[in-house]
């Protein structure tokens, strides 16, 4: 793992620009089963009841790409390379017609996963991490990024609390790690989390606790939001706060 982590702590961390829009970019990072998207649900209602201009993006959802990656992972058939393409064009095009859009409107966009998302997984898969990076130039900074962070065992259980099976990429059976698809899960979230360890410090997460229970979690983010974010400028005119 030496390599990996050297090349990823030498790897800059990209600049903000300078502020060119009104809005406000929160993201939320973790591996799958940290309980990430339950939470920044709850923040989103949280906003929406309070009256903030807020607008929701998550990873893999644009509709020009989505159905291609489907049928990539249906047949099996994405390497790491094109897996890593897939996803930056997903991101791109959500950039330009949502994301971007929204921030120059005066929005709070709140992203499930975003360019961290594939920094760890593709640099799991061994792709170049000064190549990720620059391929993700043309997306703006966060203002706030929460990195949420659960035991492996913890993380499984709730996937597998929810659906029978593990898909075969999220359990990294296209790594050839394990024949065993718990096993193999364990070894690849265990690879993605250290890439997230990483980045947790030069990238400026804000750490969560994910073992801690629902409440105590949502309380501590909207504490951290209020205080890093100046939310007052996202009411309507004469609106609620």
């Amino acid at each position: 793992m030496g390599p990996r982590q050297s090349a990823t702590r030498n790897v800059r961390r990209p600049k903000a620009a300078t502020r060119r829009f009104p809005g406000a970019l929160v993201v939320v990072e973790g591996i799958d089963g940290s309980g990430k998207s339950t939470q920044l649900y709850l923040l989103k209602r949280w906003m929406e009841i309070k009256g903030y201009r807020v607008h929701f993006t998550e990873w893999n959802s644009s509709p020009i790409v989505r159905s291609a990656t489907r049928r990539g992972k249906k047949r099996q058939s994405l390497t790491p390379t094109t897996f890593s393409l897939l996803h930056a064009a997903d991101l791109a095009d959500r950039c330009e017609r949502q994301i971007l859009p929204l921030l120059h409107g005066g929005y709070i966009v709140l992203a499930d996963r975003y360019i961290y998302t594939a920094f760890a997984r593709d640099g799991a898969r061994g792709c170049d991490p000064a190549w990720i990076r620059n391929l993700y130039h043309f997306a703006p900074v966060p203002d706030l990024t929460f990195y949420f962070r659960a035991p492996l065992d913890i993380s499984l259980n709730r996937i597998l609390i929810g659906r029978p099976q593990l898909k075969f990429y999220e359990a990294g059976m296209d790594m050839r790690l394990s024949v065993d698809p718990v096993e193999s899960f364990k070894l690849f979230q265990g690879m993605i989390m250290e890439q997230y360890d990483l980045m947790a410090e030069s990238d400026g997460f804000v750490m969560m606790d994910a073992t801690l229970p629902m409440d105590k979690l949502q309380q501590t983010m909207r504490q951290i939001v209020q205080t890093r974010i100046d939310l007052p400028r996202f009411l309507p005119k004469g609106g609620p706060a």
